[in-house]
């Protein structure tokens, strides 16, 4: 009985053993399986992260090479005599007694806005001269700013290595601070740069020249004669757009001769009539005006003044005062009188007129007289409105401009034989050049009793001293009780005057121990001061009476 009960508890210890060896086995070909799979995947994470580069060849830098175009020849040829300009304009209101004040330079970037005196007319609905123009913000009414400072920004170039640059009158006009920085100077934001003072401009040709005072010799760049340049020829246009200081871009001359229309001024005279342009496509931008449009020659052929825009940006239309141009003004304003003087027979006339005036005139060539100023050499010579202008010294004139840049050369008070046609028959005339600028104010109805028999007061004392003057006012002179000298009107900041402490206001009484009775006076003893010469000036203050002298002086510069 006993047999029967033990095999069903062997049965079972049999298949407990065998399960549990059946695990193990699984286990264990788990465990393996495991093993072998992450030495095969750390074998391929090896792989990609370590790849056999020893294949691949070092790159290896070339010898410089000298390329063919030659523009960065030119570059530095003529770079280190292109300048930075800075302007600074100082409120109106805070301009008096000022001294000692110093320019915070325009800073990267800024793009100066255009003049607010810039005349419109169809074409500058586009046209922006804002190159180096003082900058946007309102003003006075007679151009002068209102409320902070006002910074612009220019280019320029050495044609003188005692200091003499040609810029834009646009670039310095209104301007009481000018500031140079050369291209050898440091590029510190805290320093504007050398200070610089205007010799002469030229508002009709947009041309001025300043001046500063070198250390040592400066580099000049050569003009060329812009006659040579041919529409096609390669140009490179030089200078510090948006302050980026010795900036080059390429282009070609595109056109020449290049007026720019506008509305005639008072008298039918328009104030752009000198301005002929060359065209370019090279890129001029903000801070370009003043700067040097050069050829392949390495030489001066125009100056960047303007372009042709219709997003305040380059769109490869821009405009260079020509190089003879350039040339002939500069020789006048760094003349004894640092003015331009230009010829005129006191006519205007009507810049174009239709076929049908013509052969209602019987001419074809020639130019329609409209007004006659009476002091002029014309009306003197008994050239009428309607008379049709044929010839100059025997030679035909197209055209108004024709006549304009023949008249304008001559000296003033040569003559001139003008061929003419009044009724359809032929006459002439000689006629003496007079000085287009008394002659415009004729034509403008701004013209007084006063000849330029002299200086007048604004001109001997501004230019020299940087002060005007008038007689004392009676309620001046019974307060003070001083009846004799002559009283401060204006002060241009940055000048000699303001310098050494001359303000608005007070009156002078003396120069250098010569008294000073009243304007004539005055203007005697301020023509004879030189350069270098010491200057002291007693002057009394209008709000006190009795007060006694107060001496001021100083060395012009």
């Amino acid at each position: 009985m006993d047999t029967p009960t033990s095999k069903p508890t062997s049965w079972l210890n049999r298949m407990r053993s065998h399960r549990l060896t059946t695990t193990f086995a699984l286990l264990g070909t788990l465990s393996a399986g495991i093993l072998v799979g992450s030495v095969i995947t750390h074998g391929v994470s090896g792989k990609e992260q370590a790849p056999n580069s020893s294949d691949a060849k070092p790159l290896v830098i070339p010898a410089a090479a000298t390329l063919s175009n030659g523009f960065s020849q030119i570059a530095k040829q003529v770079g280190p005599a292109v300048v930075n300009i800075n302007t600074e304009s100082l409120p109106k209101q805070q301009q008096q007694g000022r001294r000692g004040r110093r320019a915070i330079p325009v800073p990267r970037g800024q793009a100066p806005g255009g003049d607010d005196d810039d005349q419109q007319n169809d074409m500058q609905d586009f046209f922006n001269r804002f190159f180096g123009g003082q900058g946007g913000g309102d003003d006075d009414g007679d151009g002068n700013p209102m409320g902070g400072e006002r910074r612009a920004l220019g280019s320029g170039f050495i044609v003188d290595p005692r200091g003499y640059i040609i810029t834009n009158n646009h670039v310095v006009d209104k301007a009481d601070r000018i500031y140079v920085r050369l291209s050898t100077d440091p590029d510190n934001p805290t320093d504007p740069g050398r200070p610089a003072k205007v010799i002469g401009t030229d508002k009709d040709t947009d041309i001025a020249v300043i001046k500063i005072e070198p250390d040592k010799t400066l580099p000049t760049i050569k003009l060329g004669n812009s006659e040579g340049a041919q529409v096609g020829d390669w140009v490179l246009a030089i200078g510090s757009p948006f302050g980026l200081s010795q900036t080059v871009s390429a282009g070609i001359v595109s056109a020449k001769n290049r007026s720019i229309d506008e509305a005639p001024g008072p008298g039918g005279v328009a104030s752009n009539q000198f301005q002929r342009f060359i065209q370019t496509d090279a890129a001029i931008n903000p801070g370009n005006s003043g700067g040097p449009l050069v050829d392949m020659a390495g030489e001066v052929i125009g100056m960047n003044t303007a372009i042709y825009t219709q997003s305040m940006g380059s769109q490869g239309v821009g405009f260079a005062m020509p190089s003879n141009i350039i040339a002939n003004v500069y020789n006048m304003l760094i003349g004894p009188e640092h003015k331009v003087v230009r010829g005129s027979i006191g006519i205007s006339f009507q810049p174009s007129t239709s076929s049908a005036v013509g052969r209602m005139y019987g001419f074809k060539n020639g130019v329609i007289v409209s007004t006659i100023t009476p002091s002029g050499g014309a009306a003197k010579a008994g050239i009428q409105p309607g008379d049709v202008i044929v010839s100059i010294d025997g030679h035909e004139i197209k055209d108004g401009d024709d006549l304009v840049n023949d008249i304008s050369g001559r000296k003033v008070g040569s003559s001139v034989k003008l061929g003419y046609l009044r009724d359809g028959k032929q006459a002439s005339a000689n006629v003496v050049i007079g000085d287009r600028a008394k002659t415009y104010a004729d034509l403008a109805g701004n013209n007084d009793d006063n000849d330029n028999n002299g200086p007048q007061e604004s001109d001997a004392g501004m230019a020299k001293l940087g002060i005007t003057v008038s007689a004392i006012p009676p309620q001046i002179a019974q307060k003070t009780g001083i009846s004799h000298g002559v009283i401060i009107t204006s002060t241009k900041p940055g000048t000699f005057a303001d310098d050494i402490g001359l303000i608005k206001g007070q009156i002078i009484t003396e120069i250098n121990k010569k008294p000073v009775t009243d304007e004539a006076s005055y203007r005697t003893i301020v023509n004879s001061l030189k350069s270098k010469d010491d200057v002291v000036f007693v002057v009394h203050s209008p709000l006190q009476k009795d007060r006694g002298n107060t001496y001021i002086g100083g060395t012009l510069p």
